[in-house]
This record gives C-alpha cells, sequence and structure tokens, in this order.
C-alpha cells in the first residue's frame, strides 16, 4: 500500500495523465520554466559532472539545482561505464532537488563514422554501422528495424532516453552537408525505413524499455538554397524552385504514423512560399498549421538547437539561429516559438526568459503548462521515476557486444556499392597491393603491401568526397561547397589509376562528381562508412556489396547548379543515376 504521505505523482500504480497533473500543481513558475528547455552537457572522462568547458554556459549543477533543467543532451564521448556513471551521478543531483523531477538524456546519432559536434559522434565505444546512407542503399526495413533495437539496447545500458535521430530530410540538394545522415532522395524509402526505425527504437508504443525518437527536420530540410547550411546565416534560405514542398512531407507523415513522440523543425527560413519567412521554429503556420493541425501530431516539438541567443562555440562568435527574426529580443524570440508551438528550446538554458514571459503578461502560465505536461508525462511513461538509474557493470556488457558488433560490420559489407567493374573483382590470391588512404597493417592480411604502385599487381584507393574548406573551427566540420575533385588532386589520382588497375572506393557523404575516375578505374565502389576491413572482404570476394545508390552522382558541378534543390535527383546527364549499383 502506498504511504499516504507519499505524492500521487510517486505512485507508479496511478495513471500517467493523473500523476502529471499533480506534479504539474505542485511546481513553481521556475520550475515549470526548467522543463522548457533541453541544454548540452558534457561529461568529465571519469564520468565526474562538468562544472565548466566547452558548450557550458553553466555548469551541471547550476543547471539542474539552480536553474531546474530536467533535459539534456550528451556532448562527446566516453567508455561505456564512464557514461553509465555519469548518468546516475546526473540523476542523484536531481533527485535532491525539492521535487526529485529525474532528468531525461538524449544523444546525437553515435553508431557510425561521422564525427560532428554539431550533428553526430563517432561510434566509439558503441557498435559501428553505415551511416544511414548505407541503410538506404541497403533498402532493408527489417535490418534498420534490428539497427534501430540495437541503438535502443545500447542507449539504455547508458542512461540515455532520447535519440535526437532519424534525420529523414530528403537529399535533393546534392551540395548540402547533412546528407550522410539521411536516408538518401527517395521520399518512399525515406518513409518504409523511418517508420522502421520509430519501431526499433521505441517499439510497439512508448513505454518503460523505449528510447524516444525525435525525429528531424520538419518540414523537410533537403532543399538549402545552393545547398548551404542553416546552421549559418549564409545558409537561413530554403527554397522550393520545383513545387515539391509537399514531397518533402511524406516521411514525416510515415514518422507520425508510426508513433514517433517527438519532432524538431529545422533552421531554415522558407522563401517564396506562402508561409511566413522566418525560420521553421518561429513559424506558427507550420508547427500549429501544418504538423500539429494538418498531420495530427500529439507529441513533443523541440526547436533545432541554439534559437534564443548568441553563442561562444569553439572559441568562435556565433549569432543565435534566429532567421527572419533577429530584430527580436531573446524574450520575443522566446514568446513567437511558443505561439508558434514549440514546446521546448534546444541548446538554450534561460528558462528566467519564460519567467518574465509569464509575469510581464505576454505568455500565460496556462501556455506554459502545455508545453510542460507533455514533457512531463514522456517521462513517466518511459518509467524514469521508478527507474533513473543504469548499472555500469550491465552498460560495459551491453555497448559494443559481440551480438551488436556483428551485426554493424556485416550492414558496412552489405551497404557497399559497386558501381562500376572492369572484370577485376573479387581479388584472388594475394597479390602485390598498393594502398593509399587504407591502413597497410590491415591491407596486409589481404596481400603483400609494396611503397611504389609500379610494383604492384593492383592498387586499392580510398577517397572522400570533396568540399570547400570553410573559414571558423565550428564550420570546418560542415562539408559544404563543390563536389568535384580540385584539378591537382584529380591529376594525382588518374595518374595512379594509368599505372595499376586500381579499385578506387569513394566515401558519399555527398554524391561526388567524379566522370573521370568512373572512367578511368578498374573497378569503382561507393560506401557510406566501412571499414578498411570490410571493403577488403568485398574487394575480395570474401563478403558480398548489396548497395544502390541513394542518390544519383551529378556529372559536373554545372549540372548541380542548374538543378533545383527540392527536387530529388534533378541533375542533366548524371554519371549514375538513383538506384545504380551492379548485382553480384
Amino acid at each position: 500500500m502506498t504511504h499516504p504521505a507519499t505524492p500521487a505523482y510517486r505512485d507508479p500504480n496511478r495513471p500517467a495523465d493523473e500523476r502529471v497533473e499533480d506534479l504539474l500543481s505542485r511546481m513553481t513558475l521556475e520550475e515549470k520554466a526548467g522543463q522548457l528547455f533541453h541544454a548540452m552537457l558534457t561529461m568529465r572522462p571519469d564520468g565526474g559532472l562538468a562544472e565548466e568547458g566547452p558548450f557550458l554556459r553553466h555548469g551541471t549543477t547550476e543547471l539542474v539545482a539552480g536553474r531546474h533543467l530536467t533535459h539534456f543532451n550528451l556532448l562527446g564521448q566516453g567508455g561505456a561505464r564512464a557514461m553509465a556513471e555519469w548518468a546516475n551521478r546526473v540523476q542523484e543531483l536531481a533527485a535532491s532537488t525539492r521535487l526529485g523531477i529525474p532528468v531525461t538524456l538524449s544523444t546525437d546519432p553515435r553508431h557510425a563514422f561521422t564525427d560532428n559536434p554539431g550533428a553526430s559522434f563517432g561510434s566509439g565505444d558503441f557498435s559501428a554501422w553505415p551511416e544511414p546512407l548505407g541503410l538506404a542503399a541497403i533498402g532493408d526495413a527489417e535490418l534498420v528495424e534490428r539497427f534501430a533495437d540495437t541503438v535502443r539496447r545500447e542507449y539504455l545500458a547508458v542512461g540515455l532516453r532520447v535519440a535526437l535521430h532519424p534525420q529523414i530530410d530528403l537529399a535533393t540538394e546534392p551540395r548540402w552537408s547533412r546528407q550522410s545522415g539521411t536516408f538518401g532522395s527517395s521520399a518512399q524509402v525515406a518513409s518504409e525505413l523511418v517508420a522502421a526505425y520509430v519501431r526499433g527504437l521505441q517499439g510497439p508504443r512508448l513505454g518503460t524499455g523505449s528510447v524516444s525518437a525525435m525525429v528531424k527536420h520538419f518540414p523537410g530540410g533537403g532543399p538549402q538554397k545552393d545547398g548551404e547550411d542553416p546552421h549559418f546565416p549564409h545558409g537561413r534560405e530554403q527554397v522550393y524552385p520545383g513545387g515539391l514542398r509537399e514531397h518533402h512531407l511524406k516521411p514525416f507523415a510515415a514518422a507520425i504514423e508510426a508513433g514517433c513522440s517527438q519532432i524538431m523543425p529545422y533552421y531554415g527560413l522558407p522563401v517564396g512560399t506562402d508561409w511566413e519567412e522566418v525560420g521553421f521554429g518561429f513559424n506558427r503556420g507550420v508547427l500549429t498549421g501544418l504538423l500539429r493541425e494538418r498531420l495530427g501530431f500529439t507529441g513533443i516539438v523541440c526547436t533545432d538547437w541554439g534559437l534564443l541567443t548568441d553563442a561562444d562555440i569553439m572559441g568562435e562568435p556565433h549569432p543565435a539561429r534566429a532567421w527572419g527574426v533577429e530584430h527580436l529580443t531573446v524574450a520575443e524570440r522566446a514568446a513567437k516559438a511558443l505561439d508558434a508551438g514549440a514546446d521546448q528550446f534546444g541548446g538554450e538554458q534561460c528558462p528566467e526568459v519564460i519567467v518574465e514571459l509569464v509575469r510581464a503578461g505576454r505568455v500565460t502560465e496556462r501556455r506554459i503548462d502545455d508545453s510542460v505536461r507533455r514533457l512531463l508525462r514522456e517521462k513517466f511513461v518511459l518509467g524514469l521515476f521508478e527507474n533513473p538509474y543504469v548499472d555500469p557493470d550491465r552498460a560495459e556488457e551491453t555497448v559494443g557486444a559481440r551480438e551488436f558488433t556483428a551485426l554493424g560490420e556485416a550492414a558496412q559489407r552489405r551497404a557497399l556499392t559497386v558501381l562500376t567493374d572492369r572484370a577485376l573483382l573479387p581479388l584472388g590470391g594475394r597479390p602485390d597491393l598498393f594502398v593509399r588512404g587504407v591502413d597497410e597493417r590491415t591491407a596486409s592480411a589481404y596481400g603483400n603491401v609494396v611503397g611504389d604502385p609500379a610494383d604492384a599487381e593492383v592498387a586499392i584507393l580510398r577517397l572522400r568526397t570533396p568540399y570547400e574548406r570553410r573559414p571558423g573551427a565550428f564550420e570546418s566540420f560542415f562539408h559544404s561547397g563543390s563536389l568535384a575533385f580540385p584539378e591537382d588532386e584529380l591529376k594525382e589520382i588518374l595518374r595512379l589509376l594509368d599505372t595499376v588497375p586500381t579499385v578506387v572506393c569513394v566515401n558519399l557523404e555527398r554524391p561526388a562528381v567524379l566522370p573521370e575516375i568512373a572512367e578511368r578505374a578498374a573497378a569503382l565502389l561507393a560506401d557510406f562508412g566501412a571499414s578498411d576491413t570490410a571493403l577488403l572482404d568485398v574487394a575480395f570476394g570474401r563478403a558480398r556489396p548489396e548497395g544502390r545508390l541513394p542518390f544519383e552522382l551529378p556529372r559536373s558541378m554545372a549540372a548541380v547548379a542548374a538543378s533545383r534543390p527540392d527536387v530529388p535527383n534533378d541533375t542533366e546527364d548524371p554519371v549514375f543515376g538513383y538506384g545504380h549499383g551492379l548485382a553480384r
């Protein structure tokens, strides 16, 4: 029997909605305001709480105990045990507060090869899989569900309860830097795979064994003008010259039907439409009119990170991504986002602004309560009030477990895509090998590594999609601009191809322009995140590549510039069309 003094919100036998109302009735305005922020946290290498450091305006203790925040995304990497111990320390701190509201911990993707502090992390101790583009290249919804279930199990082990993914923008502008996190250019494929992804993370319905899926970036971030990224002022405009705005909504409709718990709108500012020309996080026509009313989404809307305040990122000043509302004060921006339909502010930590808005009569406390209800309800449904802590021993056993690692490694091989093969593959015996971009020690298990291509029977060359180097530490992680190999680099590549039969493998984080390489390589493969061992296993016939291109590969940058950013596969005379891949 529950002790009479136990608050109703602490009683696990009561319905979640009843518990929410009881807890809400006990909260001060300041405590409510704290729920509306989903801030960044780092951890010390030993799993301790970080009280200062990069990306932290305030220390962990101040954020939890002083500012009443209970939603955080973990930046950076660490060992499984350290992450679990850190999560427990954060929860202990939360438990010591007046109401003891447990913390909800989230993360950007951390199961592949891309390491960008603004978007994703390399796998580290977690099982390593191909990027989502590679999952799209395989095109197997059952595999995607197994992948997401693996993510769920590894996240749960270290206390992470919200995935800031999947990313279901359509890869329609070839230059855009965020394509590796998408399922490619097909709305149909993205729709099928996001449904499987949500099932894998959340299960049949959100519950105590779920990781909540925050699907992004609504209403589809692919049609960026010139492919520039709206993390930065020069990339703020989103355009639809092909009139395909509705097409980009299809994967989101599928995600909502699959029951995704949260949605993140993008930074972009729509230009030339009937939508207000303000960033989507401030856009009432998009968040309320489209997402809530037309598509029927009832879950949490969390803005993308950093919409309200200017920030110092990696030692550089960056303006708030308040595109279209730069002239408004921080408080006015917050009010506009709340009026638009946002529930929570990603990457921000200024609850005093919300308190000020309510006390000034600009926003009603009832409006704040609407969002806090959604946020608290998810904590109850996830079982955080009953089981906020994790077992560090179990975390070590689970994260990177042999079963998960084997699944990821098999997927890396399946996602490899053979674009051309002039009767070279599979390689046999132990040939004299020249390698570039491949670890020589790894290659030595497959052949005799030589130092001069003239002495080799075959060469293996790994390349990455070209990009324009941008000034600034943060922007350097967002690979944008030209997709064509610089002339000097291309000459060096072609010299090798003319010297010895060469297997070329290009990592397609974006669709590279490579007609000359395609013409002269003895075999050309694409990877979307694969180890050297995975590539060599495929090259030597020990594993079967199954990939098909998840977007077309343009013939020239002129063709890219002439294409329409919102139209899939719109470049003239591509070198390889969507879905190309030689059956093995």
